[in-house]
């Protein structure tokens, strides 16, 4: 059984090109664009819930990039092996539709034109096995919907100079930020189709903190453990609602041009994560985003950085697609023969936030081879372990989702 390496890339705030999206006026989205949007957002959520148990400490993925990674795959699944893949991506589109309702998600997320905002790209590319004669429908729709340009490579006797052109392109991608994302022999003479996606995003807040009020202040991270972090304040005008029957509160802060803000989640208890966590579904965040309203409110947020990575194989496996993995794999609509199953799924990100905004980046990658103002303002203090988000406002698509339980590790 040849193999597919679903190669984790990067997702970043940052400037770059728009690689998917071709020139033209600004997309507002359809509804299948906002099936597919609320579709990742339930596939994020249940990633997370695995990730969280799996992963000490901080945590920081994209499930925008991955869904994307995956969907491209999806497009050459079938049989059992493509209906395992729906359910656990829940792909509510039937297979031949969503492939073009992803193309009108993706061209939603494109900036609005002439902005200046903020930046946000996004990449897709794939690299087959140079001599392997790979099917026309599934070439063209990568390349239609998914803007994925297939490129050739040599993986059965130069696999380490095709690692170095993959990671070359993922480090484009992401400014810099995501480096060497496929790790020494991940790919081989096995490896027959790489299947790549990046997402890089930089965004100054809609009203940022002034570094002069940052001072270094305890956050808990436990119930009797303090480290002295930059702890950043304003006085900001943005949505707030606190949640009694959950225990936690909830702020949005929005980035310049309001097409994108960060959710944060902060449990009332220093030790109130893990209870949060078990809470957080889909539905649940929809439910606490709806009750923000505007008001002012004393931010005190850490100036932090995280970068995780992960191989997502086993986790994807268990998750209820396991067919993909094995070799009674059918990627058949690829290449026309049932010989390929995924061999590697690999993931990296990293968020930096600070005074004037937030950077990120992730990328996934997949080798197939043989996510009332009251009289005074309240209090925001995140000083002890919450969950963010950095959510598309326009579709409701969750970029980015991660955790803080330590922002001096």
């Amino acid at each position: 059984m040849r193999t597919l390496d679903l190669l984790g890339l990067a997702a970043l705030l940052c400037a770059a090109p728009w690689a998917v999206a071709a020139a033209g006026a600004e997309e507002h989205p359809g509804p299948e664009a906002v099936t597919v949007a609320q579709d990742v957002n339930l596939f994020a959520f249940d990633l997370y819930g695995r990730l969280r148990s799996e992963q000490n400490g901080n945590l920081f993925f994209s499930p925008q990039s991955i869904s994307t990674a995956l969907a491209m795959t999806y497009a050459g699944a079938r049989g059992e092996t493509a209906a395992e893949m729906a359910r656990t991506m829940h792909f509510s589109l039937p297979q031949d539709r969503l492939s073009a309702a992803y193309a009108e998600l993706l061209r939603a997320l494109r900036p609005p034109g002439g902005t200046q905002s903020y930046r946000l790209s996004i990449a897709n590319r794939l690299w087959g096995q140079r001599g392997m004669p790979f099917l026309e429908p599934f070439v063209a729709v990568t390349r239609r919907d998914y803007g994925a340009e297939l490129g050739l490579a040599d993986f059965t006797t130069n696999a380490e100079g095709a690692r170095g052109e993959i990671n070359g392109w993922v480090a484009k991608q992401t400014e810099q930020k995501i480096t060497d994302l496929i790790p020494a022999r991940v790919l081989g003479p096995d490896t027959r189709l790489v299947l790549a996606n990046a997402i890089y995003f930089r965004g100054d807040w809609a009203q940022q903190f002034e570094k002069r009020a940052t001072r270094d202040q305890p956050f808990h991270v436990s119930g009797g453990t303090a480290v002295d972090v930059p702890l950043m304040f304003a006085k900001l005008t943005i949505g707030f609602a606190a949640q009694p029957d959950a225990a936690l509160t909830v702020v949005e802060l929005p980035y310049k041009g309001d097409d994108l803000s960060m959710l944060v989640l902060l449990p009332h208890a220093v030790d109130g994560l893990a209870g949060m966590e078990a809470r957080l579904t889909a539905e649940n965040v929809y439910r606490w985003r709806a009750g923000l309203e505007r008001q002012d409110v004393l931010v005190y947020l850490p100036r932090f950085s995280i970068e995780s990575g992960f191989g997502l194989a086993s986790t994807l496996a268990a998750m209820g697609m396991p067919l993909a993995f094995s070799g009674r794999a059918d990627f058949s609509g690829m290449n026309g023969q049932r010989d390929l199953s995924i061999s590697t799924v690999v993931h990296k990100a990293r968020v930096d936030v600070d005074e004037q905004g937030t950077e990120a980046a992730a990328a996934t990658g997949l080798a197939v081879g043989v996510r009332g103002i009251p009289p005074a303002p309240p209090t925001f203090r995140a000083d002890h372990p919450f969950v963010f988000l950095i959510r598309h406002n326009p579709t409701g698509a969750i970029l980015f989702l991660g955790r803080m339980t330590n922002p001096k590790p």
